[in-house]
């Protein structure tokens, strides 16, 4: 390279710098060191940050046992290096495992139509939202103040930008769900649909039914929305919603700090076209052998905007296929253990705390900490290797002296133990 500029050594083709922008001496970094030593570094690292905690952290993204077997599969180069199905005869195993994973999200949902996945939870609220707009051709959402509060932000900016307006109803004080007689005063009749989160973010089982007839009985359509996907497992699918978005990271997707995720939009077979993102569908070629194919639509960036569906391009196919295996390997039967022990865990661990709210909860509540802020809790909670619970004022300033805590499969006696002792200590 040096030749083919007329130059023999690096510093001729530096001398027209100034002589305070070059750099005489060895770069300040330390020498290179071999791959064991490399590995070896990480593997000390990754014990002093939360790989090498127990934790009590939910809150939206939860700490499942993920079976080896997912990762083996989407590793395989025939899903890992893929883009995207467009040219359907190219991509017959990605389109297959797509009609799978909506196949294994209908019957988990009770729904009759689901997507092949969206970005995560957070952008799945939004556009069922915008989906129920264009179905009943209204401005209005209704949304449950026990929603996660980031999810409502987000819904928050598409709808600052849509000509569409969100509006809150309460939770009750004493049992933590949604407050149905404030969503009843709320409840008009320019009212798109009532957002209702079960679990919700505190943890408790909402009455979706209750929710739903209520909306139902203004021509509003009811979105119910999960974030712990493992809670499917044993509560009874929401059959009384019209649409249902939710999130994917409990089927064995890393926390990653925070992402990549997998959400989903499952609903009813009469409102199909107007679900956003990608379907994909069953026929047969020209031989009369089974085949896979995307189907209503051949792609999902609209080239008319007035005919787009969804303000999103992509599906998170590789990360669907992450929790496909997931359910795969568990199955029905599994699922619904995986969820008791849950259950099991997080009520052990509850029965010794100082709850706040009195509703039935899955896998995680809300305690109170007593004197305590939760941030001395969770710093004594540290120095034992351990991560606490959310302080939930810095969303609900009314909760303040409270604590979000979760406990799954993964927790240990012992550990729930030394996080019960902190807080009462």
């Amino acid at each position: 390279m040096l030749a083919v500029c007329g130059h023999s050594t690096l510093e001729e083709l530096y001398s027209q710098l100034p002589d305070e922008a070059l750099l005489k001496r060895p770069l300040n970094i330390p020498a290179g060191i071999s791959e064991y030593e490399i590995t070896s570094y990480f593997q000390q690292r990754g014990q002093e940050n939360a790989s090498g905690y127990a934790s009590f952290l939910g809150a939206g993204v939860y700490r499942h046992y993920r079976p080896v077997l997912c990762d083996v599969v989407v590793s395989r180069g025939e899903f890992l290096t893929s883009y995207t199905p467009y040219q359907a005869e190219m991509a017959q195993g990605t389109l297959m495992t797509i009609f799978e994973f909506q196949t294994m999200i209908c019957q988990l949902t009770g729904m009759e139509v689901a997507n092949a996945s969206m970005y995560d939870a957070s952008t799945a609220v939004p556009e069922a939202a915008m989906m129920a707009a264009r179905i009943t051709g209204r401005p209005r959402f209704l949304v449950a103040s026990s929603v996660h509060p980031e999810y409502r932000e987000v819904l928050d900016t598409y709808a600052r930008n849509s000509r569409t307006q969100v509006a809150t109803f309460g939770y009750d004080a004493a049992t933590g769900e949604c407050d149905l007689k404030d969503l009843d005063a709320k409840l008009d009749d320019h009212t798109a649909c009532v957002i209702v989160q079960s679990p919700n973010f505190f943890g408790v089982i909402e009455k979706v039914s209750a929710a739903a007839e209520l909306a139902h009985k203004r021509g509003a359509l009811l979105v119910m929305l999960f974030s712990e996907a493992v809670s499917l497992g044993m509560l009874q699918p929401p059959k009384s919603a019209d649409i249902v978005a939710g999130e994917l990271q409990s089927f064995a997707i890393s926390p990653s700090y925070g992402g990549p995720f997998a959400g989903i939009i499952a609903t009813k077979e009469k409102f199909m076209r107007q679900i956003p993102g990608r379907l994909a569908g069953e026929t047969t070629d020209a031989g009369g052998r089974r085949a896979y194919c995307l189907t209503l639509s051949t792609r999902e960036q609209h080239i008319r905007r007035e005919k787009a569906t969804s303000n999103i391009c992509t599906n998170q196919a590789l990360i669907a296929l992450l929790a496909t295996v997931f359910m795969s390997v568990y199955g029905k039967q599994g699922l619904r253990e995986l969820a008791e022990q849950n259950l099991a865990k997080a009520h052990y661990l509850a029965g010794a705390l100082d709850r706040r709210f009195t509703g039935k909860f899955f896998n995680e509540f809300v305690v109170r900490t007593n004197g305590k802020s939760p941030g001395q809790i969770n710093g004594a909670l540290e120095n034992q290797r351990i991560i606490g619970g959310l302080d939930l004022a810095r969303f609900y300033p009314e909760l303040r002296g409270c604590m979000l805590v979760c406990a799954t499969e993964m927790s240990r006696r012992e550990d729930m133990d030394a996080l019960i002792q902190a807080v009462r200590a």
